[in-house]
C-alpha cells in the first residue's frame, strides 16, 4: 500500500479531538473519583437501586476487571462495572454506574437508536476493517472493477460510520436517564449534579471523537476514489 500524505489531513481532526477527549476524561474522572457521594452508596448499589425501581430486579450487576471497562451487555442483559466503580463510593462511580443502568432502561423501553445499533453491531467490526482495505485497493485500480470494489468498500465502511453516528444519541440519552434517576431516587443531592454531569460529559466526548474520526476516514476514502477515477 502506497503511503499517502493526504490521509493525515483527514486524520488530524479526529486524532486531535480523540487526544483532547482522553485527557479530559482522565482528568475529570481522576478528580471526581476522589469526591465521595453524600449518600455513601457504591456504584453497584446505585445501579441496583435504579434497576430495581424500573422492575429489572432480575438483571445482574457484575464486577469486571480493568479501568473504565464499564458497559451494558444487551445480549446477556447484565450490567458490568469495573472494580473501581463497582465498589467505589464517589460521584464518578455513581455517575458511570447510573449511565450503564441507563442503557438497561433504554433496552427495556425499546429505545429506537439502541435497537438499531444492536442490529448492526454484528457487521460493524468487519465493515470498519474490510471496507477500508477494499476501498483503498479498488481506488488504486484504474479499471471498472476497481471502481466497483472501491464503492463496495466505501459502502461497507459507511455502515461503521452510521454505527458511530447513532452511538451519540444512545450515549447522551443514557447519561440523561442516569442523571434523572440519580436525582429522582435520592442517590445524589442536587449540589452533586454538576460533578456527575462533568464526568458523563467527558465520557461522551470520547464517542464524539470516534464519530469524527470515522467520518473523516470516510471522506478520505471518497476523495481517494474520486482522484483515481
Amino acid at each position: 500500500m502506497v503511503f499517502d500524505p493526504l490521509y493525515f489531513l483527514f486524520a488530524v481532526p479526529g486524532l486531535l479531538i480523540a487526544l483532547f477527549a482522553q485527557i479530559k476524561l482522565k482528568s475529570t474522572y481522576a478528580h471526581y473519583v476522589r469526591v465521595p457521594a453524600d449518600s455513601g452508596l457504591t456504584g453497584a448499589q446505585a445501579a441496583r437501586a435504579i434497576l430495581d425501581r424500573a422492575g429489572l430486579s432480575q438483571m445482574p450487576v457484575q464486577e469486571v476487571p480493568g479501568h473504565l471497562t464499564d458497559h451494558y451487555d444487551p445480549l446477556r442483559r447484565q450490567l458490568c462495572l469495573s472494580s473501581e466503580n463497582y465498589h467505589g463510593r464517589s460521584l464518578a462511580a455513581l455517575g458511570v454506574a447510573a449511565h450503564e443502568a441507563g442503557h438497561a432502561l433504554q433496552h427495556q423501553a425499546a429505545y429506537a437508536p439502541l435497537q438499531f445499533r444492536m442490529a448492526i453491531v454484528p457487521v460493524t467490526g468487519i465493515a470498519s476493517q474490510v471496507g477500508v482495505y477494499m476501498a483503498l485497493i479498488g481506488a488504486g485500480m484504474a479499471t471498472s472493477f476497481g471502481q466497483k470494489l472501491a464503492l463496495l468498500g466505501i459502502g461497507l465502511f459507511s455502515l461503521f460510520v452510521i454505527f458511530q453516528l447513532v452511538t451519540l444519541p444512545v450515549e447522551y440519552d443514557a447519561s440523561r436517564r442516569a442523571k434523572q434517576q440519580l436525582l429522582n431516587l435520592g442517590l445524589i443531592a442536587s449540589h452533586e449534579q454538576k460533578g456527575v454531569s462533568r464526568v458523563l460529559s467527558a465520557a461522551a466526548l470520547t464517542y464524539v471523537a470516534a464519530m469524527v474520526s470515522a467520518l473523516m476516514t470516510l471522506l478520505y476514502l471518497l476523495s481517494k476514489m474520486n482522484r483515481r477515477h
